[in-house]
């Protein structure tokens, strides 16, 4: 660490997990659906939900994971359930939101939090490896959120969608161009859907998360981190995010405080997508990252 560097503070941290940021029961009458709520970002929200007096369904493809979630949002003092999902289905979309109805009444809250990655080099990505990641985090999103809609549309009762985006749906994201131009796609999605559904009183908005490590990244993108004991000082802020922050964000844009707020893209990353200036970071090619492999 520079000089500099040590003699700044960067931003103040955040409350202590468990804080709330929003009164008692702001989500007692609400139901919750977080797709890949079981881990990481997504559980961190869900705990934020249930905290809240939300009623949460933790759907996932994978049995652990929801259980996990569950039990983080338990420990929370919310309740919750765990439901089986393969965003990229409809008919398994239509039958997650029949059996979380059927338990826990109409769904008035869904995070399009579900999502897969590749990092590498894009020529060596096949079709297939790009359908899995923009199958989940493009096509997933629409399906749910479409599903929601004729729902809540059909019953008068409205609510609100967040959908989870990225900062580099505006500015490209080099070893990562599947996700990259999916949530690009989100970020319209996310507009385009804000015009169409106000009049039905739904809400839908886009949470842009930061750099926020935590435990549960996938293991074919933990090499992204590793040895980086410096990643304090990689950001403006001379600190990462915590996961808790992330769920207040998202539980704020989802409540009634946000009622006059759709269509927005809500970057938290302590302004660290900001700080290209005349000195540029240093440029590493993509195929420096880690060893070449075909991504099938």
């Amino acid at each position: 660490m520079s000089d500099n560097l040590s003699q700044l503070k960067g931003l103040r941290p955040a409350p202590a997990r468990g804080t709330r940021m929003l009164p008692e029961g702001t989500f007692a009458n609400d139901v919750a659906v977080i797709t890949g709520g079981g881990s990481g970002l997504g559980k961190a929200i869900a705990a934020e939900f249930g905290r809240l007096g939300g009623a949460v369904a933790i759907a996932s493809r994978d049995p652990d994971k929801r259980a996990r979630g569950v039990a983080a949002v338990e420990e929370a003092g919310g309740r919750a359930i765990g439901v089986q999902l393969d965003v990229r289905d409809p008919e398994a979309v239509k039958a997650c939101f029949d059996e979380v109805e059927g338990q826990l009444g109409p769904i008035t809250q869904l995070v399009n939090n579900a999502a897969g990655n590749l990092a590498g080099a894009s020529e060596d990505f096949s079709l297939n490896a790009w359908r899995a990641v923009t199958g989940i985090v493009l096509d997933g999103t629409w399906i749910c959120s479409t599903e929601f809609a004729r729902r809540r549309i059909a019953d008068g009762l409205g609510g609100s969608i967040l959908n989870i985006g990225a900062t580099y749906s505006w500015t490209g994201g080099p070893g990562t161009s599947p996700s990259a131009a999916a949530k690009a796609g989100v970020t319209n999605l996310t507009q385009s859907l804000a015009v169409e559904w106000a009049p039905y009183d739904i809400r839908v908005n886009c949470l842009v998360p930061g750099l926020f490590p935590h435990e549960d990244r996938a293991a074919h993108l933990q090499f992204v981190d590793k040895d980086k004991s410096d990643l304090d000082h990689r950001q403006p802020a001379l600190r990462v995010g915590q996961t808790h922050e992330l769920g207040w964000a998202a539980a704020y844009l989802c409540s009634d405080y946000a009622a006059f707020c759709s269509g927005h893209a809500f970057v938290l990353d302590g302004a660290n997508w900001l700080r290209r200036s005349l000195r540029m970071p240093v440029f590493e090619p993509v195929r420096s990252w880690a060893p070449a492999k075909r991504q099938k």
